[in-house]
Order: C-alpha cells, then structure tokens, then sequence
C-alpha cells in the first residue's frame, strides 16, 4: 500500500479551517440566545478576568479513542472471568439500560469584549465617533533620527555599514576583490528618538441613579446589567474612560461603583439634584474640547411634584445637552413608581443628543441599549 506523505501544511490549514468553522457555530449558538446571555447577572461579576464562561448545550465536540476496551493487554493476568475491575456502582437510575440521548452541555469561554462584539452584531449598534477635537494629547517616544553616539542597544547595523563603507570608498582602502567592511568608531549610527504628542480620545461616563425607595433590588439588578454593558461597548471605542457615579433620593450624593449598586434609601425623589451634581463634573473637570461625555440616569419615574420636572428641563437644555455626545434616561419600571417622568421629558424635551428608554424587565435590556446606543454618538 502506497501511502502519501505526510503534509505538516496541509494539516494545519485544515485544523485552523475546522477550528474556524466551530468558532462560527459557537458563536451562532451564543448570538441565538444572545437575550438570555446579555441578562445573566453572574456573567458580569467576573471583575479579576475579562473571561467568562458560557454554557451551550447540543454542542458535539470530537474526541480521541485509544483502542478497544476488549483488548487485552499489559497487566491482564490470572482472575477469575467475568470479574469487574475499577468499576464503581452507578449513581442514580435502576442500572438498566435507557433509550433516550443524554444532553451534552460545553462550556465555552469567551472575552466580554467578544460577547460586546457580538452584541454590537446583533443589535446592529454602529460604531462610536468621538465628535470633535474632543481628544486630549499624551507623549510618545518615536524613532525619528541617528546620531554618532548613543548606547550600543540602539546602534543602527544599516546605517554603521553604510558610513564605513562610504568612509573606505572614499579613502581608497576598498578592494571589491576582498570586500570587506570593518567599522571603526567613527562609523558607529545609533537610532535617536524624540516624544511628540499624540491624540488620545477619551470619555467620562456619569451614571446617575434614584435609590429612593420606590427602587427595589430587582431594579437595580437592571440598572446594574444593562449600564455593565453600556460601558463595555463604549470603552471599546476610546483610549481612556473615566466613571462617575451619583445616587440620589432628594438630594445627590457621588460614590464609588460599589456603593452605587448596593445603595438604597428611604427618602423621596428629587430628580434634580442627580443633573445639577452631574452639571457641576462637566462643568469643572471635563473641558468641552477635551472629553467625550456620555450622561446614563436610571429612575422609575417618581419626581418630586413641586416644580422639580421644570429644574431638571432647564439643566439639561442649558448645561447638559449643548456639552454631552449623549444623555440617556432610562426608566425601569417599579409597582411603586409613577413613571411619569419619562412622557414629561417626551413632551418638553425634543434634542437628537437625548435618548429615552422605557425598561419594564430584563427582557427588555438588549432593546434599551439599542436605543440607546444605536445612534453612534
């Protein structure tokens, strides 16, 4: 029998096509229950990896066999026949035999920037331009000269022998018979640099949240998930992100990410509270030609009723707006909530830079960053 020989080529493309093909399939399985994935609150807790684990089942994988278990080999000496060895007793089940196929689940991992990657594909987010001069300057070192000195790390090999060269020629001490070069220290080119400025785009992010207590922990879960996915999808298209965080009931407080989830209060709601804190960052730490700012202000829709609406519509037409590449409100729905804070902004408030949003579960997440992020502001 004549065998071909071996191709170590062929078999890696191959491989890498058969890998790419069941890249293809995971990603189609995962894209098709992207809902159920997105709005998994464990996936988000992962903070120490950016990796997380996806369960898929009906995902057959190919597997080696190393021979045939009625072989017989090294080891298989004297016993009586039919005596089992190393077989432990079954768990569960009467021991007899079944009909039905077992469910295969594999658990694949992926990167949160690849889950954000195929949330963009999905929801057909397009991609964020920073708009502006909006982009602060950061130094860079860059190759952009030689010198005759310099440390030996950096020594050019081209341009050394091009001098030496040069130098030989021009003394006559050339022989194209021998062509042989040796520098001297007068030959030696180093590779010089000098820093020069480069843009670097950056963003701020202020999330904004009533904690009063009309919000229970099923909303906040909410706000905690889809504002998760709101700031993956954003870092993905800047250099730098800052995040601020603000609660408020009647009156506004900054915290850091962690109190910002786990806060609730008993107070009432004064929604202007959050946009006048909110105003005052933009106004004083975030240059209108240095940042990218992205405003997010999650409530179920209680105000206080005494002229606080009116406050908020002039924040945010007078200070926030003309300043931000967005603001989003995003309204979750709550047994105790009015929601009417949501048709007031619909009614008073008509700019491109605003986005609205209406949250009645976790269902309704991956629509909500839709429009939200779906204008590519």
């Amino acid at each position: 029998m004549i065998r071909e020989p071996f191709n170590g080529f062929s078999a890696i493309k191959r491989i890498t096509r058969d890998k790419k093909r069941f890249d293809s399939i995971i990603r189609g399985r995962i894209k098709k229950d992207l809902r159920k994935h997105i709005t998994r609150g464990e996936l988000i807790g992962k903070r120490g990896r950016e990796v997380v684990s996806i369960p898929l089942p009906q995902i057959e994988l190919p597997r080696l066999v190393y021979g045939q278990k009625q072989m017989s080999g090294v080891g298989q000496g004297e016993g009586e026949e039919g005596t089992p060895i190393g077989v432990g007793e079954a768990e569960g089940g009467d021991g007899s035999a079944g009909d039905q196929p077992g469910m295969h689940i594999r658990e694949v991992e992926l990167s949160i920037q690849e889950l954000a990657d195929l949330l963009g594909e999905e929801l057909e987010l397009p991609r964020i331009e920073p708009r502006g001069n909006r982009q602060l300057n950061s130094e860079r070192s860059r190759y952009s000269s030689i010198r005759s000195v310099g440390p030996e790390s950096l020594r050019s090999f081209r341009r050394t022998y091009r001098q030496a060269l040069k130098r030989q020629v021009a003394s006559g001490s050339y022989d194209f018979r021998r062509p042989v070069i040796i520098p001297v220290r007068e030959d030696m080119r180093y590779r010089s640099w000098k820093q020069e400025p480069e843009p670097v785009a950056n963003a701020v992010i202020v999330y904004m949240m009533d904690v009063s207590g009309s919000m229970g922990n099923e909303q906040k879960e909410i706000v905690r998930i889809e504002s998760f996915w709101i700031d993956t999808w954003i870092r993905a298209h800047y250099d730098g992100i800052s995040t601020r965080y603000i609660v408020h009931d009647a009156i506004a407080h900054e915290v850091d990410r962690e109190t910002f989830y786990t806060t609730r209060e008993s107070g009432g709601t004064r929604i202007s509270s959050a946009y006048e804190m909110a105003a005052e960052f933009i106004d004083n730490d975030y240059p209108f030609d240095e940042w990218n700012v992205y405003c997010f202000h999650f409530s179920d829709g209680d105000n206080w009723g005494g002229g606080d609406d009116e406050k908020c519509f002039s924040i945010l037409k007078e200070r926030m707006l003309p300043r931000v590449n967005l603001f989003g409100y995003g309204q979750v729905e709550s047994r105790y909530g009015s929601g009417q804070f949501l048709e007031a902004l619909r009614d008073n408030l008509e700019d491109e830079k605003l986005a609205l949003s209406q949250i009645a579960n976790r269902e309704a997440i991956l629509d909500s960053i839709k429009e939200f992020l779906g204008k590519g502001r």
